[in-house]
């Protein structure tokens, strides 16, 4: 009973705190908050079965929610269902990346992306709640333009909306800094609800916007024909929450030591998503926030995610009245809080002092998460991060020159301009030799001329193990100029791989099999070797 004590504590306070978390959540994806609560109950639930992180909770995040209030399910022709079958969707997506082993691919999204996404998020989930909080609903076109509206005609506000959500947002940062900790959050969203039921004040509460039905839901099919329709945001959906849980699987260690598996976490989270689009509740993913209170408040098994599971559901079969008579500006503080939190202020200053390619990115995947819905701005983001990096990289291609001393010694020079008569060149590339970079490297080529009679450059790839086409191009082109003023390339290369390569594409035969040499364990070998073979052709041999 002892070793089950705190796991139930844990799960307790998990539990009881998810229930307003789980309604804020579904205000800010703009659907029905029931749909928010049940994700949080079943998507955590579902999830706990299969992941490798012992203490993933994973529920509906802020991001996840935007990017469900972006999708525009109203437009479907059963906007509910709609919202379950992209929680199904959202799920296959993740059991498909898990399966594939698709923890890997998560080292390709750019920090910068990431920042600024998440940067972003977090600024709209504070103009996202404005409405709730302040009692003014606007009708501009989107978030900014409402939370400008706001600014601009303060007096449409609601007096009491804005001193409930106040009152709110002052108890939690209070009550956070007690020894109740976490718990703040719904001592102040219910200390913020009692206000208005004790003045009998007009302002809004959860009831309004939905009837709690004070039981558990039954399972509903998702509607394939929405499929289609709904493949993009499930992609995006499936990233950010995959991403997020990534996170949460190496910030939160394995009580055992073992070290968490990615793949296998990105399963748990699509089994959760299936299970709570099933159950009628809203996408979920890993969320960073839970997992923190659980493992804080003393978890010690993944037992204590099931516990919080069980709270949630009594508190939903016995105090559905009461859960609706929470005023939604308390929960818009409740949100606001989390909005400002999520902004890290440290870390963008980490990503604008790593130089002007990152700043970009992030100040686009920024700008673009504000003004456009958030799975075009997650996918535009990753995009620009990949072209920009490809132009970033095909730029730092450096050619040198390497002048084989006698005694054995290499000394590393900028290469000639142009190649003088009977010289021997060597050279040695650096960077990634890519189709991006070829013509990089190419400009850099000491250039062929009238005078450059029987030159001789040795290039060598130790290194390299693929060559495109674009770079064989160059090899060609070159191996043709010298060639023409009766001298030679000669190839050093560091594998067997890119040897069939020349062969296949024929540049062995054109640069002739005695100027291709593949390098031995013995570093410098093979290049002297070339370089020796170049001199004794010409007849310089000392």
């Amino acid at each position: 009973m002892a070793e089950l004590r705190p796991d139930a504590t844990a799960g307790i306070v998990l539990g009881v705190e998810s229930v307003p978390d789980g309604l804020a959540s579904g205000v800010l994806a703009g659907v029905n908050p029931v749909a928010g609560l049940y994700g949080y109950l079943f998507g955590m639930v579902g999830a706990a079965a299969f992941t490798s992180s012992t203490f993933m909770a994973v529920q509906a995040t802020g991001a996840m929610s935007l990017v469900v209030a972006d999708t525009d399910l109203a437009s479907r022709p059963d906007p509910e269902r709609a919202l379950f079958t992209l929680a199904v969707l959202t799920g296959g997506v993740m059991v498909a990346f898990g399966l594939l082993r698709g923890g890997r691919m998560l080292r390709f999204v750019p920090t910068a992306v990431m920042t600024g996404f998440v940067s972003a998020v977090g600024v709209n989930i504070v103009l996202g709640q404005l409405s709730n909080f302040s009692g003014y609903e606007s009708d501009a076109a989107n978030r900014v333009l409402r939370a400008l509206d706001l600014v601009l005609h303060p007096w449409r506000a609601d007096p009491w909306s804005v001193a409930v959500g106040t009152l709110t947002v002052v108890l939690i940062i209070a009550l956070g800094r007690t020894r109740i900790g976490s718990l703040g959050l719904v001592v102040a969203v219910a200390a913020g609800s009692i206000l208005p039921e004790a003045l009998q004040l007009d302002v809004r509460l959860v009831a309004d916007l939905a009837d709690l039905p004070g039981a558990l839901p039954a399972p509903r099919l998702p509607v394939l024909g929405d499929v289609v329709v709904l493949l993009l945001p499930a992609l995006s959906l499936a990233f950010v929450g995959l991403v997020q849980g990534a996170a949460v699987s190496a910030g939160i260690p394995n009580p055992d030591g073992r070290r968490s598996d990615t793949s296998r976490d990105f399963i748990g989270q699509g089994a959760g998503n299936v299970l709570s689009g099933v159950f009628q509740g809203m996408p979920v993913g890993g969320s960073m926030s839970a997992s923190a209170l659980v493992h804080s408040a003393g978890a010690r098994s993944r037992l204590s995610l099931f516990i919080a599971g069980i709270t949630m559901a009594v508190v939903i079969l016995l105090l559905a009245d009461v859960v609706g008579r929470i005023a939604m500006p308390s929960l818009a503080a409740l949100l606001i809080v989390v909005g400002i939190r999520t902004v890290k202020p440290a870390a963008l200053l980490s990503v604008v002092r790593t130089g002007p390619l990152q700043v970009s990115v992030l100040a686009v995947t920024f700008t673009l998460t504000l003004v456009v819905p958030l799975q075009f701005a997650v996918v535009t983001g990753v995009g620009l991060a990949i072209v920009l990096h490809v132009a970033n990289q095909s730029n730092r291609v450096a050619l040198r020159a390497i002048d084989l001393r006698t005694d054995g010694r290499f000394r590393e020079a900028d290469p000639p301009g142009v190649l003088a008569a009977d010289s021997v060149v060597v050279l040695q590339p650096y960077g990634s030799l890519f189709f991006a970079s070829a013509p990089v490297l190419e400009a850099q080529l000491p250039a062929v001329t009238a005078g450059s009679e029987r030159a001789v450059v040795v290039l060598r790839l130790r290194g390299v193990d693929q060559l495109g086409l674009t770079l064989l191009d160059v090899l060609s082109r070159y191996g043709s100029s010298l060639a023409s003023r009766g001298g030679a390339l000669k190839l050093v290369l560091g594998n067997e791989q890119v040897l069939r390569q020349l062969r296949g594409e024929g540049l062995v035969d054109q640069l002739g099999e005695h100027n291709v040499y593949l390098g031995t364990e013995w570093l410098g070998e093979t290049v002297r070797r070339a370089w020796s073979d170049a001199m004794e052709d010409q007849g310089r041999q000392e």
